[in-house]
């Protein structure tokens, strides 16, 4: 068996976590939308986001609420409710009055938490993620770390297995999940901290909390532009020279088996619940796509080194279910070093991550309505 056979992986299939939310699922309340479309938005809408203030999700989702707020002439008031990897926040938003006034800031298709059973509904189903941009994954030290090179780190791991902590975002996360793929291909068992979003993670390791700081490159590059931490690797294809010179190298140059399933990191969603009447969803996808596609967000992701990439409608479902797909397989993989129970696919109704472009769409699934 090959490494991207043991870690059922490759590129196509995988370009990228809620834990603790017990039967979440969307409500279904019926609202005439003819009216609500109207007058919308007659209010200040409420943007809530699923991680810190700090992190890359935040970064992102207050970027395209204030270029959407430019763009359409609302006013939108971010919230961050951070916790459950994302589940406190989509809980929020789930049980709010589904008029358009409450939407949720998300990451990573909020796909983990049906993976780990604590939610019922179908992420790329039951609401709508519009795709603004993906963010490449970054292993970060302090900058007096005995750790120089990732080839440090992997030693070390070998040496003493579980002797090298990493923070993540969260227990499920999409930071713990590309470094349980990381260390699975490097050979190597390290100890995953969680904590409640990318800065907070960041910290841990700054502050000395763990080895390693597990997150992503936007979260650490003014840092180790700033000498206070040093990149150790980053999951683009290619290795990134900075302004001064400074070199971060590609999980490839290091793990040359790792180049299939490259570029691999998050990815940011703009999102609300289906049941949204019609009309509503339409205005708030034309708001959208105005604030990805304008100058000021471009500019800004382009300095944070995240990847712009929009998309909306039965696009963003298709990957969204895509990422659950591969997620429900690594996690059923790596069940021991998870934390947390987790579905299998066949619970889940998921095909295997081979089988998917014959599964797509599945029986049942409607695409969205708007244009």
């Amino acid at each position: 068996m090959n490494d991207n056979e043991k870690i059922g992986l490759n590129r196509r299939g995988f370009m990228s976590g809620a834990v603790g939310v017990a039967g979440l699922s969307a409500m279904q309340i019926t609202i005439p939308s003819t009216a609500f479309a109207q007058t919308y938005p007659g209010r200040p809408i409420t943007l809530v986001v699923m991680y810190a203030a700090g992190g890359g999700t935040d970064a992102v989702m207050r970027k395209l609420a204030e270029e959407m707020a430019v763009a359409k002439g609302w006013t939108i008031n971010v919230t961050n409710r951070p916790g459950a990897v994302g589940g406190v926040a989509t809980q929020f938003v789930s049980a709010a009055r589904p008029d358009g006034y409450t939407l949720l800031g998300g990451a990573n298709y909020n796909r983990f938490v049906r993976v780990l059973g604590h939610a019922e509904f179908t992420p790329w189903e039951d609401w709508v993620s519009m795709k603004a941009a993906n963010a490449l994954a970054s292993w970060s030290v302090r900058a007096d770390s005995p750790f120089q090179t990732m080839e440090d780190v992997i030693a070390a791991a070998k040496a003493k297995p579980g002797s090298v902590t990493i923070s993540t975002s969260g227990t499920g996360g999409v930071w713990h999940e590309l470094a349980l793929i990381v260390a699975n291909i490097a050979g190597v068992e390290l100890k995953y901290v969680p904590y409640q979003g990318g800065k907070p993670a960041t910290l841990a390791g700054l502050q000395g909390e763990t080895d390693i700081s597990g997150g992503g490159l936007h979260e650490h590059i003014d840092l180790i532009r700033a000498g206070k931490m040093r990149n150790l690797t980053q999951t683009s294809t290619d290795d990134i020279t900075l302004e001064d010179g400074q070199v971060l190298r590609s999980i490839a140059s290091i793990l040359p088996e790792s180049r299939s399933i490259l570029p691999v990191g998050a990815t940011y969603n703009f999102m609300f619940r289906r049941d949204l009447p019609p009309e509503l969803q339409q205005e708030i996808v034309d708001g959208f796509r105005a604030a990805a596609n304008s100058k000021g967000f471009k500019e800004m992701i382009d300095t944070k080194f995240f990847q712009l990439d929009v998309k909306v409608g039965e696009e963003a479902d298709r990957e969204g279910a895509l990422m659950e797909t591969v997620t429900t397989d690594i996690f059923n993989r790596f069940q021991d070093q998870i934390g947390a129970e987790v579905k299998t696919a066949e619970e889940l109704g998921l095909p295997a991550p081979e089988d998917f472009e014959s599964w797509w769409p599945p029986q049942g699934y409607t695409p969205p309505s708007f244009t």
